[in-house]
């Protein structure tokens, strides 16, 4: 009996990431034509997306540079923006352990909709379990890069009104919120999730309620970890 060659793990991580090919292509280029109305050109764009690789911090960082720098308020911007990251982000730390240097990548390239697929996907037989999941984070960055790079050269070429572009960040959250709504039988830690993110907002200003919701609901989700396990497990 002949033993059967690896698979190539590109190949079988590319179409589970179809659906972010999509998405990334058109949200760069919004990205990128927007960057471009600053007067940043294609290759800003492309190396934002190469080194910073965060979509919704991508398009604050615009109004960052229109506005000139300031160290303060773009690093409490980033925590802000980015703190969501702390609730999927840690759970990784134990799979990706055991991957080398290829760890440090995996956390960099770690987004919402990779983070999905790496939970929701598994490999395909005769594929290596690391390299597939690698080959689905590298796979999402080239989209982006791509993407934020093609708007950035059509922005800088054409005259595009961009006014309202940057709504398309938030028209994602809302489209992932209601499909992770739609699919989950339990819905207490979105609701937990809601009420607090509108309490943060009355008490605490537009300015300050994502950071201030974070905090609150790390707190909740750690203190009420059991309970919560207890009533997300079937019956």
């Amino acid at each position: 009996m002949t033993e059967q060659k690896p698979k190539n793990p590109v190949r079988a991580a590319f179409p589970y990431t179809i659906p972010v090919l999509t998405g990334y292509l058109f949200m760069g280029m919004a990205f990128g034509m927007l960057l471009a109305s600053k007067g940043y050109g294609a290759l800003w764009a492309c190396l934002m997306a190469v080194f910073i690789f965060a979509g919704s911090m991508q398009f604050v960082a615009v109004g960052l540079l229109a506005a000139g720098f300031d160290p303060l308020t773009s690093f409490l911007m980033t925590l802000m923006v980015n703190a969501r990251h702390v609730f999927y982000g840690i759970p990784m730390l134990e799979r990706f352990k055991h991957y080398g240097k290829a760890k440090y990548y995996m956390i960099f390239g770690l987004t919402d909709e990779t983070f999905s697929l790496l939970v929701s996907t598994k490999p395909p037989p005769g594929v290596s379990e690391k390299w597939f999941y690698f080959s689905i984070t590298a796979l999402d960055h080239s989209y982006w890069i791509a993407g934020c790079t093609l708007g950035g050269l059509l922005g800088s070429a054409l005259p595009i009104n961009t006014r309202g572009i940057d709504f398309v960040m938030t028209a994602l959250f809302v489209v992932i919120f209601l499909e992770q709504w739609k699919e989950k039988k339990n819905r207490t830690p979105a609701l937990i999730g809601l009420g607090v993110s509108v309490l943060c907002r009355v008490v605490f200003g537009p300015q300050w309620f994502i950071l201030a919701a974070m905090v609150v609901l790390v707190l909740i989700f750690v203190l009420a970890r059991n309970p919560l396990e207890r009533r997300l497990q079937p019956k």
